[in-house]
């Protein structure tokens, strides 16, 4: 059994190594596809939202009281942009759905 967990472990590493090595390794030039290059500017953005998104559903009691304060903070921000308005309204919302709920 503890064999099994080395190999995963040596598996996972050379996976990981092998993700960020081989485009430094493969891309020597300079990307000029305005394509790509949107493709890549935006990777970072939706990365964060797809780690983000699941985060905001679940870090309540329940998934309603996060999706109100999602679309909350969505519209506020939307409106105003004031991070700590959005913040604290997103609370709010949390907290009141959390009591009534």
């Amino acid at each position: 059994m503890s064999k099994n967990i080395y190999v995963c472990l040596l598996a996972m590493s050379v996976a990981t190594y092998l993700i960020r090595i081989l485009p430094i390794l493969l891309i020597r030039k300079e990307i000029k596809n305005t394509y790509i290059r949107s493709f890549l500017y935006y990777v970072p953005y939706v990365t964060l939202s797809v780690m983000t998104f699941p985060a905001i559903l679940t870090a309540t009691q329940s998934i309603i009281s996060g999706a109100l304060a999602l679309v909350v903070a969505v519209a506020l921000s939307w409106k105003d942009g004031n991070l700590f308005r959005v913040a604290m309204a997103s609370c709010l919302v949390v907290f009141v759905s959390e009591l009534l709920l």
